[in-house]
């Protein structure tokens, strides 16, 4: 595969990855979009602060147009601080066009807005670049949870911060386990006799898959130790040093996705080409496939999975140390050359304080990077959720590992779907890694 190509599709993974904070941030593709694309709105004030971020505006004043949380956030800001947010926005057309990645590495790297949403793979490389401001001295990044703290801290900065922390899990219909006297799984093992079971009882593909989400199960899997066995610093300086090997820790997830596309329980060729939710979700809302996957905001969302006719229940991937969220996160960073820098760190303290995030929050419905915020959650939730309040989780992106994760991970799992060998898979992990230690 040409690695420009990778590169780009890399970016385009991160995008969905997305989907949990803003749930059209870009179309996938590879081409340059038209201008038309590229929203500019600016009003008349005094103060103005310039934000670019995927959610589409047109209107910011129109009273018959529905705030989202963010939204609301935004006028606490403006209100508090008597300043105007031009939103600047970049929505795809389709898979042809530029994706808001590719848009915003341009913007950041020309200083063109003062605070950006960003993904994962962004936060890290505009991060090294040094494009980002450290925002650890802002008043909000005091009571931040320490699992966002770790994933967008880029060589001690702290350059991003979210307005949610973004959470997946398998989405499963409960009455069909029930159905066939199913525990839920709680380790590999526990997933493919359930699959097993399903399978045999006239349930062709057990495993409704996109293009975009299964490297989950490979994060739950490889890193269910690194997280949560009391050792995490020192593993991920012995990644960054090169003593320990990705692939290492990889092989085991990938070998895992290699039995489930050899016994039938994925299909390959589907899964390949299946955009997130418009691909697997008709079937799994017609109790035609059991599993899925998702972020935790589609069980809220009733264009998603927010009004099943099923019992639904949201629960980790299977690993060693059972049932394991998988956590990411987008974030708000600001230009280290912001034309309107005081304005804009003031903007974002407001933004990202527990009052708003609170507010956005129980807007949502989402887990919130605030130690001090908690919202209760539907009880589809609570599985999911439980084990994230215990602190047992996974990273699927972590800004303090030389190696993106999120971005590369899909890439490669796309790799074995279209029919790569797990060796080499794992030989894609070496080079990435012998690539970012400069060898």
């Amino acid at each position: 595969m040409n690695r420009n190509w990778k590169k780009s599709l890399k970016k385009a993974a991160a995008v969905c990855l997305a989907c949990g904070t803003a749930l059209t941030l870009a179309a996938c593709g590879e081409k340059g979009a038209s201008e038309r694309n590229l929203i500019t709105e600016e009003k008349e004030s005094e103060k103005v602060v310039n934000m670019f971020s995927p959610m589409e505006k047109t209107d910011p004043d129109a009273d018959n147009i529905a705030r989202t949380a963010s939204d609301l956030t935004v006028n606490m800001a403006e209100e508090k601080l008597g300043v105007t947010v031009a939103y600047r926005t970049y929505t795809a057309e389709d898979h042809q066009d530029k994706t808001y990645d590719e848009v915003t590495l341009d913007r950041v790297r020309n200083q063109m807005d003062d605070f950006y949403l960003l993904n994962p793979d962004t936060i890290q490389i505009l991060g090294a670049e040094g494009e980002l401001l450290d925002l650890s001295g802002l008043a909000c990044a005091e009571h931040l949870r320490e699992v966002v703290k770790t994933a967008n801290t880029v060589d001690g900065k702290l350059v991003a911060i979210p307005q949610e922390v973004v959470a997946h899990g398998l989405f499963v219909n409960q009455d069909m386990f029930d159905q066939y006297d199913l525990a839920l799984p709680e380790t590999p093992e526990d997933f493919l006799e359930c699959c097993r079971v399903f399978q045999e009882n006239g349930i062709e593909t057990p495993i409704g898959a996109n293009r975009w989400w299964l490297e989950n199960f490979v994060f739950a899997i490889a890193y269910a130790d690194l997280y949560n066995g009391g050792n995490t610093k020192a593993e991920i300086e012995a990644l960054n040093s090169g003593e320990s090997k990705y692939s290492d820790y990889m092989r085991p997830g990938f070998e895992f996705l290699q039995e489930l596309i050899d016994r039938g329980y994925i299909d390959a060729g589907k899964a390949s080409v299946n955009e997130a939710i418009e691909g697997e979700g008709p079937d799994f809302l017609a109790q035609k496939t059991p599993i899925v996957m998702a972020y935790w905001s589609a069980a809220n969302a009733e264009t998603s999975y927010g009004k099943p006719d099923f019992n639904l229940q949201v629960i980790g991937f299977p690993s060693s140390r059972g049932q394991m969220p998988v956590v990411s996160m987008t974030g708000y960073g600001i230009g280290v050359n912001a034309e309107h820098m005081e304005d804009t760190v003031q903007v974002l303290d407001v933004m990202l304080s527990d009052e708003a995030l609170q507010l956005y929050s129980e807007t949502n419905q989402v887990i919130s990077p605030s130690k001090n915020v908690e919202v209760d959650c539907i009880p589809a939730l609570q599985p999911l959720n439980g084990r994230i309040q215990e602190n047992i989780y996974v990273l699927g992106s972590n800004a303090g590992m030389n190696v993106e994760q999120w971005g590369n991970t899909c890439i490669i799992v796309r790799d074995l779907l279209n029919g790569a060998t797990v060796d080499t898979c794992m030989a894609e992990f070496d080079r990435l890694q012998e690539e970012a230690q400069g060898q």
